[in-house]
């Protein structure tokens, strides 16, 4: 286990999901620490992206139990994971391509000023651009003008904007499915950077990757599903772990009992 600290922020026991007959994730177990960053592999349908979904709420749970920042948590959706401190960058992004970057990264949770117009509220623009500015300098996200709809901007800014508002909310928990599939090289380097600058915050953070360089260069811990089930948990900084490893852990040629998976 890694020692970046003692406090656990996010716990699931015998987490699980069937959908009918299938059985899309199965029993998982799984502890991250404040201040991790833990790395989620395994081949396509092994069951990471809906371990995400029942931490989010994005679905419900068939069964098991998800105790978040110390207390037991059953979210309805992934708006009350978000309220909870959960904020998830999904590779969809789900920004309003017609809306700048402060209104995207405040779209539902809106800042309103004190006076009132008759009935209505009136939208706080200015502390929701201070707040915009801040979360990216707390991100070094570098984007020239905030103003520019969110149409106007490369993927690299696009998914830039999406992580900026991990920190505009002061998250107690990032979540990162596939940040850079769809980036070039320069692209991706600046998310990494990113990455690395939560780390230095001591933000926890659960990155989804097939990039077994990037898992490598950035995470202390990998945790490896297959068939729907947690099959390795590798301290990467810790033991003398190498890609090969996962790749076997992944394709089920080794199991962390020392046996190979039965075809």
């Amino acid at each position: 286990m890694s020692d970046t600290g003692n406090s656990i922020v996010l716990e699931t026991r015998d987490l699980t999901k069937h959908y009918g007959g299938v059985h899309a994730l199965e029993g998982a177990d799984f502890v991250l620490h404040a201040g991790e960053h833990v790395g989620i592999m395994g081949d396509n349908g092994a069951g990471k992206s809906t371990f995400v979904r029942q931490i989010t709420g994005v679905e419900q749970r068939t069964r098991g139990e998800i105790v978040f920042d110390g207390h037991p948590v059953h979210f309805s959706g992934p708006l009350e994971a978000r309220e909870a401190g959960i904020e998830t960058v999904f590779q969809t992004l789900a920004l309003a391509d017609d809306l700048d970057v402060p209104d995207n990264l405040f779209l539902g949770r809106e800042m309103t000023r004190l006076d009132w117009l008759g009935p209505f509220r009136l939208l706080d623009y200015k502390g929701m651009r201070q707040a915009t500015l801040d979360g990216l300098k707390k991100t070094a996200v570098k984007i020239p003008n905030i103003k520019n709809t969110i149409r106007n901007m490369s993927g690299g800014q696009r998914q830039c904007v999406a992580i900026a508002r991990t920190a505009t909310f002061h998250s107690k928990l990032t979540i990162m499915d596939e940040p850079t599939a769809a980036l070039g090289v320069q692209e991706t380097a600046q998310v990494e950077n990113i990455i690395r600058t939560l780390k230095e915050q001591g933000e926890p953070l659960i990155l989804i990757s097939h990039n077994m360089r990037q898992v490598f260069d950035l995470v202390d811990r990998v945790v490896v599903f297959r068939r729907g089930r947690i099959c390795a948990n590798l301290d990467i900084k810790n033991e003398d772990i190498t890609g090969e490893d996962v790749v076997s852990y992944i394709t089920g040629a080794r199991t962390q009992s020392g046996h190979a998976e039965a075809a």
